[in-house]
């Protein structure tokens, strides 16, 4: 039996194993915990329970405070008075500002009394959530179905909606996050990180040996802890929304201090991840217009994301793309239809240019501490993208969310700089008296389009997505490739060096050549040809994953109230993939200047212009167990492969063997608190 196989045959055990558990007697936690769980079903209530008078009342709180339009609270009084109450709450059920569990622990009052409402929130999505003191719930009768992870949510937020744990003048904020902590087993980690990284070692002396074993590693880490915070601010306007959020990890740099200089390893520092505002318009009770500024996750790829255990990398370039990027972003929120609450959102968004330049690979880390990156920024022009989501209730059932399906693209360009300080003494000799005396500029494109799917119902949750396009690196897409610089139609090429130190350093180089067979400079002019830039391609991509998630809990009809509720599997298989003739013109296979000499990206002067990877393919199972509430722990087994470029022949040593793959089986478990 092959390593996968027992992997895989482990894993099932250990799905098997605990379905006994969920047979046995459940223990009840207690309510008020439960009141806090993350439920979405729309509870059924006893409607004799509530006088006809209060729920006018009520309703017309909620039309001031523009919960509720004038026409749905129309609807509503108008239905009989036995169902009056019953009509309001799937009203706020359908627009996720009420849930089973808030209203779980409500009982019924033994004498009459007046109404009174108060406000709930969950800290990651600012929403109100209005409940009575009158009503009597019988709670939730099954287990919620798979959440979709869902960064970008289409529901616009509800004004006076966030319940702040404090205030800074009239500014409510609610604080959130979680405490994870992992330990990881890889069979293959010659890149010393303590996730998976593409089958390339470049903090190796050896990009493609993992000496005489496989390289195996073990990590513990606690990085992967997140905090955050909601924001909500005041406006006089009932139309106009505020609301903001900032939100950081452990996940960056390892600090090197001289009071931890032989520590480092534990001392992983804080970075950013988002930091956003947000301004939303109630044009009319169907339509919201909105803008957001600042950092947020990118409209591609970000639409759709598996469920894995291990989110440092969370599949980056085996098949899941997202990045999280600045950007000035404005959309529109359409409801189309109460049935099956039909809702279209059409957005676009101004980002960040970035290209993904390895700039430690040139020896210029300095310049990668002081800027990040410039060949994006020296385009000159924002990057574009798009995304157009539809969303409705594709099952009815209780404790099941919203369906999507949605596509999303990207444009952008990069610029590299050559300036006469990068040229040599004779080639400042030869472009003197040229219009390249001065220096001159190479660029290339950077564009994609995604169509993704999330297809929650009562029984399981699909999410899958497929993505095409070219230098997608900065995407997490394309397996680091970027893009290279075709020769062809030129003589006598000569490269050139660049501003930022980068160009033909896992990426192409920049380089000039002539229209005729006569050197670069004066003498091409003389001769009848013309100087020019070799032109840079963008190296072409394709792939995507699917995830199913399934409800264990929810099949065997576990007390939604007990601790056997939180059992829930996932499966995933992601592949990202280089389109074949980019990847062998990136190796001068088939790509060579007019005369011959100069291969495409001139492979023999940059051997790593070009990272020969050619294909990553992944497979994941995770198996998550709620405790409760707050609680969960998570087991992970999952396989990471990678091709390099067949024509290149047996790329890899892998424990001193000849192989055309490398392979890792990773093996993670840890407990999650959230807050």
């Amino acid at each position: 039996m092959s390593r996968r196989q027992r992997y895989l045959c482990n894993f099932l055990f250990l799905a098997i194993a605990t379905l006994p558990l969920m047979a046995a007697p459940n223990d009840p936690v207690d309510a008020s915990a439960k009141a806090s769980a993350d439920a979405t079903a729309a509870p059924a209530f006893h409607a004799a329970n509530q006088p006809s008078g209060n729920v006018a009342a009520l309703l017309g709180v909620l039309v001031n405070k523009g919960v509720l339009a004038p026409a749905e609270a129309k609807a509503i009084e108008s239905a009989p008075p036995a169902e009056e109450f019953q009509a309001l709450v799937d009203a706020l059920t359908r627009k996720g500002l009420v849930t089973a569990s808030d209203l779980s622990p409500i009982t019924p009052p033994t004498p009459p009394a007046a109404p009174v409402s108060a406000a709930l929130t969950t800290p990651a999505s600012p929403v109100s959530q209005v409940a009575t003191s009158q009503s009597k719930a019988e709670g939730p009768k099954v287990v919620n179905a798979v959440a979709v992870v869902r960064v970008l949510p289409v529901d616009p937020p509800v004004k006076g909606g966030l319940v702040p744990a404090f205030k800074i003048g009239g500014i409510s904020v609610t604080p959130y996050g979680f405490i994870k902590a992992t330990g990881a087993y890889d069979s293959s980690s010659p890149n010393g990180d303590d996730f998976p990284f593409p089958g390339i070692f470049l903090n190796s002396t050896s990009p493609f040996n993992t000496g005489p074993t496989t390289d195996a590693s073990f990590h513990l880490k606690a990085r992967s802890t997140r905090f955050g915070a909601n924001f909500e601010w005041p406006d006089l306007s009932p139309k106009l929304t505020l609301t903001g959020r900032i939100e950081g990890d452990f996940e960056g740099n390892f600090s090197e201090v001289d009071n931890a200089d032989v520590s480092s390893i534990r001392n992983p520092g804080p970075r950013l991840r988002l930091a956003y505002v947000r301004m939303d318009y109630a044009a009319t009770d169907r339509t919201d217009l909105f803008f957001e500024g600042g950092q947020n996750w990118s409209l591609f790829g970000s639409s759709a994301l598996p469920n894995l255990l291990d989110t440092t990398f969370l599949g980056a370039f085996w098949g899941n793309i997202w990045e999280r990027t600045p950007q000035f972003r404005f959309g529109v929120v359409q409801k189309l239809s109460h049935w099956r609450n039909l809702k279209f959102s059409p957005e676009i968004a101004l980002m960040m240019p970035s290209t993904g330049q390895i700039l430690k690979l040139g020896g210029n880390l300095g310049a990668q501490f002081g800027e990040g990156e410039r060949q994006g920024a020296d385009s000159g022009r924002p990057e574009l993208e798009a995304r157009a989501v539809l969303q409705f209730q594709l099952d009815n059932a209780p404790g099941v969310s919203p369906a999507q399906i949605l596509w999303s693209g990207y444009d952008g360009k990069r610029t590299s700089i050559t300036s006469n300080s990068n040229f040599t003494a004779a080639q400042a000799t030869a472009l003197a008296g040229t219009s390249f005396a001065k220096g001159f500029t190479a660029s290339s494109h950077m564009y994609g389009n995604q169509i993704a799917v999330q297809l929650p119902i009562r029984w399981f949750t699909i999410v899958a997505s497929a993505y095409r396009g070219g230098d997608m690196r900065f995407m997490l897409a394309g397996q680091l490739s970027t893009y290279f610089t075709n020769t062809t139609g030129l003589y006598q090429v000569q490269q050139f060096g660049t501003v930022d130190g980068v160009a033909g350093v896992a990426a192409g180089p920049s380089l000039l050549g002539c229209t005729v067979n006569a050197p670069v400079g004066a003498a091409c002019t003389a001769a009848g040809g013309a100087i020019q830039v070799a032109r840079e391609h963008p190296i072409g991509a394709f792939g995507g994953f699917v995830n199913l998630g399934l409800p264990l809990s929810r099949w065997f009809n576990a007390d939604p109230k007990g601790h056997n509720a939180g059992w829930q599997l996932y499966l995933d298989a992601g592949k990202d993939q280089v389109v074949h003739h980019d990847a062998l013109h990136a190796l001068g296979i088939g790509c060579k200047s007019a005369d011959g000499v100069t291969p495409c990206d001139d492979p023999t002067q940059d051997p790593l212009a070009f990272l020969p990877l050619q294909q990553g393919r992944m497979f994941a199972g995770t198996l998550y167990y709620k405790v409760n509430p707050w609680c969960t722990f998570g087991f992970e087994q999952s396989y990471y492969g990678v091709r390099t470029t067949p024509e290149l022949g047996t790329l890899y040593v892998i424990a001193g063997k000849p192989s055309h793959l490398w392979q890792d089986h990773r093996t993670e478990f840890g407990p999650i608190f959230t807050f």
